[in-house]
């Protein structure tokens, strides 16, 4: 109930408002049954931007992080996240991506949309990474098609850092199902779980026009934070007496 509460009354107006977002493509998303909706993800505010403009409830992946927060700002957060039909996934482990997997099919067993980032993180430079097979093993042993979603402007008007958004206007482009049925029972082949994937990404890429970068953005971002305590560690800063 607290989901269309945010979605028709709370949340949902106040993101036409400031996001002022274009639709394109909405009639790709199915009217029912059970589908993936696979997007780029560039801001905070993905998370509810696109749910707000949807006719039908979704469903994300989202990390545990948001859930356990400490003190009042934490439960209230928490509280958010389920209130706009996130599921908590712990991303740390070697089980992590099995989590996320049981918990995806859960939701298209019930015949419901799954939103899901197959990138796996937030872009921090707003360019589209390789993609996290997850999406390719859950649409496979779903049966299901994948909707390919690209958030655009979204980067511009919120950055990572940045926790009040620009005023700005968004699009927001839904492309056509990509049907794997010719993959059917193959979800445990690697080279097929890959080629699903890179499918699923390069539609992403043909909707959003983003720069492409052919390695995982958590790599990247950990090698870039490593570089930049490397300089700091190397050249400290002299007091001046």
């Amino acid at each position: 109930m607290f989901y269309y509460l945010l979605k028709y009354v709370l949340l949902g107006p106040l993101l036409r408002l400031v996001f002022r977002p274009r639709i394109e493509g909405l009639e790709h998303v199915p009217a029912s049954g059970p589908a993936i909706v696979a997007g780029n993800h560039l801001s905070f505010s993905d998370h509810f931007l696109m749910p707000a403009m949807l006719k039908r409830r979704i469903t994300f992946l989202a990390k545990a992080e948001y859930f356990t927060g400490p003190g009042l700002k934490g439960r209230l957060t928490a509280f958010f996240f389920r209130s706009a039909g996130q599921i908590p996934v712990d991303r740390s482990g070697k089980d992590a991506g099995q989590a996320a997997i049981r918990e995806g099919l859960k939701v298209l067993g019930r015949g419901e949309l799954l939103g899901i980032y197959p990138e796996g993180t937030r872009s921090h430079d707003g360019r589209l990474y390789k993609g996290k097979v997850g999406v390719a093993v859950m649409a496979l042993r779903a049966g299901v098609p994948v909707v390919p979603c690209a958030m655009i402007g979204t980067f511009e008007a919120q950055p990572p850092g940045k926790v009040i958004p620009s005023i700005r206007p968004v699009t927001i482009r839904f492309g056509k199902p990509l049907d794997f049925s010719r993959y059917a029972g193959m979800e445990g082949e690697k080279a097929v779980l890959r080629a699903v994937t890179d499918e699923i990404i390069y539609a992403i890429l043909t909707l959003s026009g983003q720069e492409y970068v052919d390695e995982y953005a958590a790599v990247v971002k950990e090698q870039q934070a490593a570089q930049k305590g490397g300089r700091e560690r190397r050249f400290p800063r002299t007091p001046l007496s």
